[in-house]
């Protein structure tokens, strides 16, 4: 059933109320997300495997019986063991290919329900709180903000606007759990590790994405390019979302008019 909703200003003011897509009327499919989520992370897997002669260049042979020591194949000159699998010195057993499938894939029917799931999900307040996101002070969910906001060139802009719409507090949260990652992965580009904020939805991009992008957790999407993954990242649906009024009426349009 559609229901209206308040659209904000960037003072955190109501300034009118649009109609909502009925994609926000899907039930909650965490088990579909998940799906769709895994399926998209596997793209990303890059294949490897062993040379297939890996270990297998060696004229290594067994000494055969009588010498009171195993008879696995040994480097000539030498007791080193090479060749056999399960030795010391020796071949992986089982090594991995190439051909092995690591790219999962679901039905579209699935991808699309998996989409209109997390989509809705963000306007759930019980699933975006029990997500860990600070909403105390956002005035309503799903958040729609007049489509001033795409337009905004500085970080500061951005920042005032998050202030007043009651967004700064999810912020705040994922400022303080910035931490160092454990282990070597640090020294591979992936030095830090920290929560996820809100998403911005955007239909044009009038400054937003590069006024946002500093901002610690904050992504910027178009609709167009919205997935379960950046809806749901780590397979947990309810991501704090912001929909600026053009996205939602761009929604409209997918679910084949209904909602309009």
């Amino acid at each position: 059933m559609s229901r209206f909703i308040s659209i904000f200003n960037l003072e955190g003011k109501k300034a009118g109320r649009i109609k909502l897509p009925s994609i926000f009327d899907y039930s909650l499919r965490p088990d579909v997300i998940k799906r769709a989520v895994v399926a998209i992370q596997s793209h990303r897997i890059q294949p490897q495997g062993r040379d297939v002669m890996a270990g297998k260049r060696t004229t290594a042979e067994s000494w055969g019986a009588g010498y009171g020591i195993a008879r696995v194949p040994r480097v000539k000159g030498s007791r080193r063991a090479a060749f056999a699998p399960g030795t010391v010195g020796g071949r992986r057993t089982h090594p991995p290919v190439v051909e092995k499938k690591i790219s999962k894939k679901i039905p579209k029917k699935e991808k699309r329900l998996a989409l209109f799931s997390a989509i809705a999900a963000t306007g759930s307040k019980e699933i975006v709180s029990r997500r860990g996101h600070v909403i105390d002070e956002v005035p309503a969910l799903p958040l729609v903000v007049t489509d001033d906001l795409q337009n905004l060139k500085r970080t500061q802009d951005v920042k005032e606007a998050f202030i007043k719409l009651g967004l700064w507090p999810d912020i705040s949260r994922v400022k303080e759990s910035i931490k160092v990652r454990a282990g070597k992965g640090k020294m591979r580009g992936r030095r830090k590790k920290m929560g996820v904020g809100p998403l911005i939805v955007i239909s044009e991009d009038g400054g937003i994405v590069k006024a946002a992008r500093n901002i610690p957790g904050v992504d910027v999407s178009f609709v167009k390019d919205l997935n379960p993954e950046i809806l749901a990242p780590g397979t947990h649906p309810g991501r704090l979302t912001v929909w600026t009024k053009s996205s939602i009426e761009e929604l409209k349009e997918w679910n084949g008019g209904r909602g309009t």
